[in-house]
């Protein structure tokens, strides 16, 4: 039996616009058989016979949420077919809803089939039958592509950034040791540079213990094996490759990475400067960058 994860559940629902339970229940009957599954919904009537979820929804836009406090908040990805719908305001207005739906009752490893099972608040529907509503009223599929939710520890905030008209957006979470230091101008604004260094610069992690191990060896082999290695001795390469490598976490990381604002501090200098300006400790313990359309990792 072929292994029935949440992006195969995903799949079978964009083909065939069936409900979230009904994809994981064929599914399961079908032994993870993806085509059988389609006909198991086709015969018990609950597949589609519109062609509206074979379209693909790659418009679409990437918008946040934060609660009244900034401790909690949602960064979501709805796709739907054209720019037009994706500029709508009325869409717009609906994936607000969606984020706030995430907010109160998402899961913070971003289960799709979990949210989309959930009833939205203050009625009977299910998230999965509201966004599936929505496309039946504007007349195209509509996707809940991915989200992320953030409910930050005692002494933390979460900060959000939406960057050309929800083409790119950040969720960010840190925190400090004093909680007049959360209410402060100076935390605000330094949360709010970050988030726009990020959108601008794309960092993977925040430092470079969490750069996964297996890119690290990969980048550290394509170096040893570069031209400018090739003759050298043996000290003298491992030296170089210290070097390209710690060049490498300089671009990835986001506290390594020259600040956008001035490329003569790194952003980890800036926090470290504004922690010793509020005489706290600043931490930046996580965030996330969506990009609208960008492809996903398995």
């Amino acid at each position: 039996m072929a292994e029935i994860t949440a992006s195969t559940v995903n799949e079978l629902r964009r083909k065939t616009n069936a409900g979230m339970m009904d994809c994981k229940k064929a599914l399961t009957e079908a032994g993870g058989d993806m085509e059988a599954a389609i006909d198991i919904l086709r015969k018990k009537g609950i597949a589609s016979s519109s062609k509206r979820a074979d379209r693909e929804a790659k418009e679409g836009t990437v918008q946040a949420l934060l609660n009244a406090e900034a401790t909690v908040g949602a960064l979501v990805e709805v796709n739907c077919e054209t720019d037009f719908v994706g500029k709508n305001e009325g869409f717009r207005s609906f994936v607000d809803t969606v984020a706030r739906q995430i907010i109160s009752e998402g899961t913070t490893d971003g289960d799709l089939v979990a949210a989309l099972a959930q009833p939205v608040a203050g009625g009977t529907l299910t998230l999965d039958e509201v966004i599936k509503a929505k496309g039946g009223e504007v007349g195209e599929n509509i996707v809940l592509r991915r989200f992320v939710r953030f409910a930050a520890p005692a002494g933390g905030a979460v900060a959000s950034y939406i960057h050309l008209g929800g083409k790119v957006g950040v969720l960010l979470e840190a925190t400090a040791g004093k909680a007049e230091t959360l209410a402060s101008e100076a935390f605000k604004t330094l949360l709010k540079d970050i988030n726009l260094h990020i959108a601008a610069s794309s960092p993977i992690c925040v430092g470079r213990e969490s750069v996964d191990a297996e890119l690290v060896a990969k980048e550290r082999a394509i170096y040893a094996d570069s031209d400018r290695l090739k003759g050298k001795p043996a000290g003298v390469i491992e030296s170089i490759l210290t070097g390209m490598v710690g060049k490498f976490f300089s671009q990835v990381c986001l506290l390594e990475q020259a600040f956008v604002k001035d490329p003569d501090k790194t952003v980890g200098q800036l926090v470290e400067e504004t922690g010793k300006a509020l005489g706290d400790t600043v931490v930046v313990t996580r965030f996330v960058r969506f990009a609208l359309g960008e492809e996903l990792k398995a």
